[in-house]
């Protein structure tokens, strides 16, 4: 195996320091994206405690960010297959 100097020759200058920004950015973003969640997580427990149900919730969630027509055809989809399981 080559040593790790020989790895370091292969990016020049800019692409070392386009590396670095890269990288710096990634780890800004999962930060970030880390304290994003912990925001929605309280805001979860607020509605919680406000007695709502957080399972519904994110099953509401979840369902508004799908497009209508393909939320439609799936749960027409759910419903004739429970209908053939007697289920409704």
């Amino acid at each position: 195996m080559a040593d790790d100097s020989a790895h370091i020759d292969i990016l020049n200058t800019t692409a070392q320091g386009q590396l670095k920004s890269i990288i710096e950015r990634i780890e800004r973003l999962e930060l970030e994206k880390a304290e994003v969640a912990e925001q929605i997580k309280e805001v979860f427990a607020e509605a919680k405690g406000n007695g709502f149900d957080v399972k519904v919730l994110r099953k509401v969630v979840r369902l508004r960010k799908q497009d209508r027509a393909k939320r439609q055809e799936e749960e027409a989809i759910l419903d004739l297959y429970l209908s053939a399981l007697g289920e409704i």
